[in-house]
């Protein structure tokens, strides 16, 4: 499949469906793969995938630890299994499978957190992942990937089916999703890519926070205020190299749909915290509390996480006394 000519379909899927369409192609020509879904078939995009290859996608019903369980078993048999279940399942009711199957005895298993962030909206916080990463981050020998669109998700599909060692994929965003990529690019996970330039300023972004740090560096821009925007599709491995080379910015900011402890913001903190000297770092994301629930572009609009509230923020502490 061409996917820079689906990159309109997979903007309008989100990246739920987007899933479901890369898997499906990519079953095609690899007999490995294979779908296990908390019942989730539909909610994951895999409709299609079941009705085409029903040996192959399996449906176990409302049991996360089971599923990462039986994947385990498929992987150890040589199988590439991706486990699919809401973002906060997969990372906190299925913990502990997760440390001794993946973590611990690396089993090949690709693990898909949907729905992350607010993007279960009024289903409240019992459904809200926003403390996957965080909870996740802290275990050996799994990458943790937070693609920025669909074009980006097709990759990083790809990437879990040609990596041999467990992977956490992190979904974010809705249908009628913004493109962030319009052109091909090599995606090399661990490595962060810039995607607009700026010396007042570098945020560093994730998920579905890249589409609205770019917008709020366009802002920002008008008001004569230059903001450098890098996506980081990886969480862990963390960029370091990309950190570094921007640490004397004198302002860095983080940007995710997560609670600030933990993701992103932890990530990076934890890079420059071992450096004598650097920018003053604003970490943005949910505070360490847990909000009524509400719409999605109203809880984002709260915690400040749109492109209007990433720009505030950065004239605020830019202007603020010293410049930080």
């Amino acid at each position: 499949m061409d996917y820079i000519k689906n990159n309109r379909m997979f903007s309008l899927l989100g990246q739920r469906g987007t899933l479901g369409v890369v898997l499906h192609d990519l079953a095609s020509s690899d007999q490995r793969i294979m779908a296990l879904s908390a019942d989730l078939i539909r909610t994951s995009g895999l409709e299609r995938f079941a009705a085409e290859y029903p040996d192959r996608c399996l449906n176990v019903g409302i049991a996360e630890q089971n599923a990462v369980g039986m994947a385990a078993g498929l992987a150890d048999e040589g199988k590439i299994p991706f486990v699919t279940t809401f973002s906060n399942f997969a990372a906190l009711r299925a913990n502990e499978f997760v440390r001794h199957f993946m973590a611990y005895m690396k089993c090949n298993v690709k693990l898909v957190g949907l729905g992350s962030g607010f993007a279960m909206e009024l289903f409240g916080n019992t459904h809200y992942g926003l403390e996957d990463i965080g909870a996740l981050r802290s275990m050996p020998n799994i990458v943790i990937l937070s693609p920025s669109d669909g074009l980006e998700l097709a990759k990083c599909v790809e990437y879990c089916v040609s990596h041999e060692g467990p992977v956490y994929l992190r979904l974010s965003g809705r249908m009628n999703s913004p493109i962030v990529n319009r052109m091909e690019y090599e995606f090399k996970a661990g490595r962060g890519i810039k995607l607009r330039d700026g010396g007042d300023a570098v945020i560093y972004a994730t998920g579905s926070m890249v589409s609205a740090a770019i917008k709020a560096s366009k802002e920002l821009a008008k008001d004569g205020v230059e903001a450098a925007v890098i996506n980081m599709h990886t969480i862990k491995p963390i960029d370091r190299e990309k950190i570094l080379e921007n640490k004397d910015c004198r302002l860095i900011v983080t940007v995710e749909e997560h609670s600030k402890v933990g993701g992103l913001g932890s990530a990076v903190s934890e890079v420059l915290s071992g450096e004598s000297c650097h920018g003053r770092l604003v970490r943005m994301g949910t505070g360490d509390r847990y909000e009524k629930a509400g719409t999605y572009g109203y809880m984002l609009e709260k915690h400040g996480l749109t492109a209007e509230g990433i720009k505030n923020r950065i004239i605020e502490v830019l202007k603020s006394p010293g410049g930080y």
